[in-house]
């Protein structure tokens, strides 16, 4: 007598349902959670020198910004671009930490998904660049109190 695959699967025994090693937190737990390991991301951000280059930009933008007696919504639109500048350096970083654990050794797909994340990185430095600059012209040259 033959046995089929599904029979001979069914006379194995059944191993014990275990406990997943990590249990999904709800309601205002898992608020805390998602807080904490935003926190936790923040931390292993501050240690790449260029966030914290981009940080000190933040800062001087700003005090140029006041300086040149900008309007209002021009610093919005800046802290804006920083916050979009700072996620895209987080992906950026987290794309280089998965391709350092997958691809240790030299591997062009690699090497294109890191120049990859450093060119969105450098298009939003553009960005905050070209605006810090309509910013200086259209106040000072121009005159203009809105965008």
């Amino acid at each position: 007598m033959l046995l089929t695959i599904e029979a001979m699967m069914d006379n194995l025994p059944k191993s014990p349902v275990s406990e997943p090693v990590f249990r999904k937190e709800t309601g205002f737990r898992h608020l805390l959670a998602a807080a904490r390991y935003s926190l936790q991301g923040l931390q292993r951000l501050w240690q790449e020198a260029a966030f914290r280059h981009e940080v000190i930009a933040l800062g001087a933008g700003l005090v140029f910004l006041a300086a040149i007696n900008a309007p209002l919504v021009h610093d919005l639109i800046f802290i804006l671009l920083m916050l979009l500048l700072f996620c895209v350096e987080a992906l950026n970083t987290a794309i280089e930490e998965i391709v350092d654990r997958v691809s240790p050794e030299f591997s062009s797909a690699a090497r294109n998904a890191k120049d990859l994340g450093s060119f969105a990185v450098f298009c939003l430095l553009l960005a905050n660049g070209g605006f810090i600059l309509y910013s200086l012209i259209s106040t000072v040259f121009f005159s203009v109190s809105a965008i």
